[in-house]
């Protein structure tokens, strides 16, 4: 498989070196689905890092990808994410030998995993990526480290080209504090069984699988479960987090699978009870007449987890680039869990607000500059339900950026600037395309409490203007003033301007005797619909 080499000639030279913000991880990688994990670091002891395992969107005209990659933080330093490599791909069977040609179409999706021990007292890590094909159950891969490499481990005994196990669809597993392990499967109905620790896959003898562990979509019930099993224990108690099928009309919004929500439960395997709603992909608002509309990642499904680091809470999630389902990027959002033990206790988790800000969650430093993909609210005059590849966008999205064109699943290396300095502003980028007039893009949110020193303000904007006389107007807190937004500048584009990349500024020197943390919207405005006024490539300000 190639991947298409997109080249830019931009170099980005004051992007920010590292990622606080949203998304996390460089903006030219494409890992979903992340389930976060905090382990010891097996090369400092004492020290603990962060891994998120995803799948990879590396196949471009289709979900995920045909290898499993990791990436990680030290827990000292969540702006600073390292690539771990391949940890897991899949071309030789049992025996080592070369799978056959439809093997060889074998992708991985949204694995888990858990660290659990052997008989000597040593850690082990199993990795569950979801790979069924050719009617495999799904694939446990083994490693002496978190990191990897992973090792397949439950190849049949009796055809090399098969596994086994009971595990199907979305995997997760969970080491209960006794050491007991369970594992949750399912798409729109959801499993769960105790496992046998001995396999690590199939189901612990004398016990049964628990079928219909919480409602499915198509079932009643508020649970809607459509897919994305992840289990964490908080305390005493068992929090199930998954994809949840909404109804048509709940939140105001269309049916989707958009959204992350919990229930929890006093035991591994219920009975639970629903909990609600961690995050919306949707990024769903109300517009100036009080309608609830979608303003983000209009056509993206749900799939993450939550996890506790340095204590705070976050849900892991990830977001839409582009017009497909293909290229999706890890995102991250503060939550708070509150845990009342007890038999008749509860949990209660916060819903996270879809941000720019990923682990910045005091604000970003507006002093710096940043690629205009981080964007967390853009939309247009007349907003589409894009649910599918090759609908498209009537206002502002995020564009797909891939420099990638080697074949990972058969062990080619990326080129090595990706792992020397991934945050290289040459290639961390996504400009925000499709500006037409109409369209808003915000940016929730910077920090202003530093800047009322600096005898100016002004926002700074590197644009490809497009041939279109129009206008971009400066907005704080709102996109509409009716709902509090104020203008604070604004910036004229002409149709003389040269179609090269061009910097242009205004003066937003109101802005800098502000507070705490604010939004800044960018409205675009012509006479001339449906043409894109400019690309937009990074954002910043400056004195």
């Amino acid at each position: 498989m190639k991947l298409k080499t997109i080249a830019i000639s931009l170099l980005l030279t004051s992007a920010v070196e590292g990622n606080a913000q949203n998304p996390y991880l460089p903006l030219w990688e494409y890992t979903p689905d992340g389930e976060p994990y905090v382990f010891d670091d097996p090369d400092l002891p004492g020290k603990k890092r962060v891994y998120v395992y995803g799948s990879h969107d590396s196949m471009v005209t289709g979900y995920c990808g045909r290898e499993l990659v990791c990436w990680s933080a030290s827990t000292d330093s969540l702006q600073n994410w390292r690539f771990e490599g391949v940890i897991l791909d899949v071309n030789k069977n049992a025996r080592g030998e070369w799978l056959s040609e439809d093997r060889l179409s074998d992708v991985l999706y949204a694995p888990d995993i858990v660290e659990t021990y052997d008989g000597n007292g040593e850690k082990m890590y199993y990795l569950y990526p979801n790979n069924m094909a050719g009617g495999r159950r799904t694939m446990v891969a083994k490693s002496r480290r978190p990191d990897g490499p992973f090792v397949p481990s439950n190849w049949s005994k009796e055809n090399p080209n098969m596994t086994e196990g009971i595990l199907e669809f979305d995997p997760a597993v969970f080491r209960d504090d006794d050491g007991r392990i369970y594992g949750y499967w399912g798409f729109e109905t959801s499993n769960g069984a105790e496992l046998d620790p001995e396999t690590m896959a199939t189901l612990k003898p004398g016990t049964k699988v628990v079928e219909n562990m919480v409602s499915g979509v198509k079932q009643p019930g508020e649970f809607r479960f459509f897919e994305a099993s992840s289990m964490r224990k908080i305390k005493d108690k068992y929090v199930f987090v998954y994809s949840r099928w909404t109804r048509d009309g709940e939140f105001g919004l269309p049916e989707s699978n958009y959204t992350l929500a919990y229930a929890y439960s006093n035991n591994p395997l219920g009975p639970f009870t629903y909990g609600g709603t961690i995050i919306d992909g949707r990024a769903r608002d109300t517009n100036e007449k009080g309608e609830v509309i979608p303003t983000a990642t209009p056509n993206c499904n749900t799939h993450g987890s939550i996890c506790e680091i340095n204590g705070q809470w976050y849900v892991f999630y990830h977001r839409q680039s582009g017009i497909d389902e293909y290229g999706r990027q890890a995102m991250v959002a503060p939550i708070t869990v509150n845990v009342t033990e007890g038999p008749k206790g509860k949990v209660e988790i916060s819903e996270a607000e879809y941000t720019s800000e990923g682990f910045a969650i005091n604000g970003l430093d507006p002093l710096r500059t940043y690629s205009a993909g981080i964007a967390c609210w853009f939309t247009g005059p007349r907003p589409v339900r894009c649910e599918y590849p090759n609908k498209y966008f009537t206002g502002s999205y995020i564009k797909t950026i891939r420099y990638d064109d080697t074949d990972l699943s058969k062990g080619k290396e990326r080129e090595p600037w990706k792992y020397s300095d991934p945050y290289n502003p040459r290639y961390n980028h996504n400009p925000m395309v499709n500006n037409t007039a109409g369209s808003v893009v915000g940016y929730k949110y910077f920090n202003f409490d530093s800047l009322s020193s600096l005898s100016s303000l002004h926002l700074v904007l590197s644009v490809l203007p497009l041939g279109i006389d129009g206008r971009i107007e400066i907005m704080v807190d709102s996109p509409w003033k009716s709902k509090g937004g104020k203008t604070v500048g604004s910036i004229t584009l002409s149709a003389s301007m040269p179609q090269t990349m061009t910097t242009l500024s205004a003066d937003v020197s109101a802005l800098k005797n502000m507070k705490g943390k604010h939004a800044i919207f960018l409205l675009f405005s012509s006479k001339t619909p449906d043409a894109s006024l400019c690309e937009l490539h990074t954002i910043g300000f400056k004195e």
